[in-house]
């Protein structure tokens, strides 16, 4: 099966209750060892994407035919694919993970789960990862990003000519970014971070300076989830010229020509949220593919899918104490 044109075309934009023991993964995990069903995946697609795409399809089906069995979830901020996709461009990003939370926590399946895996495209990974952080309820075993925008952008994407809901968004991002209608209305707008504007990004930042912990204030509930991850993996487009910085996907700062690598910034060193207490467990992992934003092989995916996806008692075996697992 031949994906490559489907996301090439469909996912260039971007193609987004916890449990009450102390840790509920390991609860699960332990209770449902020995089942060798697949755990769901939930998937949440990009910008300018929806949930019923060709493309996006095509990635569910063959996260199936990899791990037969897999039920696969499509997050659904909209009813229909065009207000899905309108979705990603307008909206609040903190209400739209608040649906998810619900909406998963309520599915019949998802909810009875052990644990769920969760495949983030572009926004859709800060997304989902904003889902681990605020409610995890069913938790997440491992959760893999493709190009998301972990540390931001620091520029707004350009629009085709006749893409006139992009048009529209980008027009009122420019020059009204840390307005509250742009923080509380323009999706793009709520994961913008430009480091030369830092004080006015951590007093009108809607979702991403509360979801990195930057602010003085830390919620503890944050670190906690994601260093209870198995697996944070953040791939990388080696040659992204959609998302900038494209060195986001790993947590990297980049201040002009400068880049600061995730383990020399604070966010790392003071540990704002579980990162490295995942990475000394060996549960974050660093890789890059090649090419332009999501555009993705049958290869990389069936690899990813055969290493983190599947049943709960596949999941992977790390020693203490390494860093990082060797993917830096």
């Amino acid at each position: 099966m031949a994906i490559f044109s489907h996301l090439k075309l469909l996912l260039t934009a971007g193609s987004l209750l916890t449990a009450a023991v102390a840790n509920p993964l390991k609860k699960r995990f332990d209770d449902d060892d020995d089942d060798d069903t697949p755990l769901p995946l939930v998937i949440w697609h990009g910008l300018g994407d929806n949930f019923a795409a060709e493309g996006l399809r095509s990635v569910g089906a063959l996260a199936e035919a990899v791990n037969p069995g897999t039920l696969v979830y499509y997050v659904h901020i909209g009813n229909d694919a065009n207000s899905d996709q309108s979705a990603t461009f307008f909206g609040n990003v903190t209400e739209q993970i608040e649906k998810a939370c619900a909406d998963i926590a309520a599915h019949p399946i998802l909810s009875t789960a052990p644990a769920i895996d969760a495949l983030g495209f572009s926004q859709g990974g800060q997304f989902l990862r904003g889902y681990v952080e605020r409610c995890n309820n069913p938790p997440v075993r491992n959760l893999v990003t493709f190009g998301a925008q972990h540390n931001g952008i620091v520029q707004f994407r350009a629009c085709k000519a006749t893409d006139f809901l992009c048009r529209g968004a980008m027009a009122l991002l420019r020059g009204n970014t840390w307005s509250n209608l742009a923080q509380s209305r323009l999706v793009p707008a709520q994961y913008f971070r430009d480091p030369a504007q830092y004080e006015q990004y951590l007093e009108n930042s809607n979702f991403l300076a509360d979801i990195n912990n930057e602010r003085s204030l830390k919620n503890p509930l944050y670190k906690k989830n994601i260093a209870q991850l198995e697996n944070l993996v953040l791939y990388m487009f080696e040659d992204d010229t959609v998302a900038i910085p494209k060195e986001s996907a790993w947590f990297e700062e980049v201040n002009g020509t400068e880049i600061t690598p995730l383990r020399a910034r604070k966010l790392y060193s003071e540990d704002w949220i579980g990162l490295r207490e995942l990475d000394r467990k060996g549960g974050l992992k660093f890789r890059t593919t090649p090419g332009e934003h999501m555009q993705l092989t049958d290869k990389v995916l069936n690899e990813t899918f055969a290493e983190f996806f599947g049943p709960l008692k596949k999941r992977s075996v790390v020693a203490p104490g390494v860093l990082g697992g060797g993917d830096l």
